[in-house]
């Protein structure tokens, strides 16, 4: 699938949501799976969106990208906002404290990181690149 860049604003929601369920109907993927996959992409962009771009000042845009092969369907997000690595945001162990106890956010990164069957966070310059990728012959893909 061709790349989609939109603005880095939550007005953009909506188009990265159509992005994602088309290549996920172009992948196969059950509704489940898709459902997961649309929820995980959109936590990671609204962040990107909140934090990366408007809580700092800054303007920018988010460019997607669908790539497909025979076992899985990658979605990878590039940005230009604050680092930040969202697989270091909450553990499992913050999961067991009380609310009290717990920092404040956090949660829908973590469910999302666990929506996907695979996550990588990488930093290229001053690009972020979120990869979220999910299973097309078993594990999320097939439920």
């Amino acid at each position: 699938m061709e790349p989609l860049t939109v603005p880095g604003t939550l007005d953009s929601l909506k188009a990265i949501a159509e992005y994602v369920m088309a290549a996920a109907m172009v992948a196969g993927l059950n509704k489940k799976t898709s459902y997961r996959l649309r929820l995980a992409v959109d936590e990671i962009a609204t962040n990107i969106i909140n934090y990366g771009y408007k809580a700092a000042n800054r303007e920018g845009i988010l460019i997607l990208k669908a790539d497909l092969d025979d076992r899985s369907l990658t979605i990878a997000i590039k940005d230009t906002g604050v680092p930040f690595n969202p697989t270091q945001k909450l553990t499992p162990d913050d999961l067991n404290k009380s609310l009290q106890q717990r920092q404040i956010g956090g949660l829908g990164v973590y469910l999302a990181l666990n929506s996907v069957d695979r996550f990588i966070y990488k930093q290229d310059g001053n690009q972020n690149c979120n990869i979220l990728i999910v299973n097309r012959d078993d594990g999320l893909g097939t439920s």
